[in-house]
């Protein structure tokens, strides 16, 4: 076999590879996605301030929401590791799970005696605990929150979700938009 057949045997391979990548692989295995996670909180403030994604990873690269402004971890520094941990995390969860009517009330997530605190936006504090049964928590919240017969309190416990407790008079409920 000459040389030149050769060389044009192996440019027809070529050929034939390419065209079956181009027309056959590459057009079904390349879906460009991108996922642009839902952010639950802050950690720092103003220019400083990075967002939190619902699952703990910080987020440096996407800008944070103006209105209503996302909730505050009380972090002092932002975590090692690129992701919060540990009692932040299950801040983060519950600040992840906050009902679209109550994301304008909410201020900050701290750790509190009962375990995540979340203080809305008149200084009311809402406990739960942990984060599980998270929804069931907050449905509770937002019940004893739209009550007509309660106009002042500091507390809401949802700790225990079928039976919520409240109690106090010193803040008032945030005005309803």
């Amino acid at each position: 076999m000459s040389r030149n057949r050769i060389l044009a045997a192996v440019a027809v391979v070529l050929a034939i590879a390419v065209a079956v990548y181009w027309f056959g692989v590459r057009a079904g295995s390349a879906d460009p996605h991108v996922t642009v996670p839902k952010l639950a909180a802050t950690i720092g403030e103003g220019d400083e301030a990075v967002g939190v994604a619902a699952g703990g990873s910080l987020v440096r690269w996407l800008p944070l929401p103006d209105e209503p402004p996302l909730p505050r971890l009380s972090l002092e520094e932002l975590p090692k590791g690129g992701r919060v941990r540990g009692p932040a995390l299950e801040q983060v969860r519950v600040l992840a799970a906050v009902p679209a009517q109550l994301r304008p009330y909410v201020a900050r997530s701290y750790s509190g005696e009962s375990g995540v605190d979340v203080e809305l936006t008149t200084g009311i504090e809402v406990r739960f605990g942990n984060a599980t049964q998270v929804g069931q928590k907050w449905r509770a919240a937002a019940t004893i929150l739209a009550d007509p017969s309660v106009t002042t309190l500091d507390y809401v416990n949802v700790i225990a979700p079928r039976r919520p407790s409240f109690g106090g008079s010193e803040h008032e409920l945030p005005a309803v938009p």
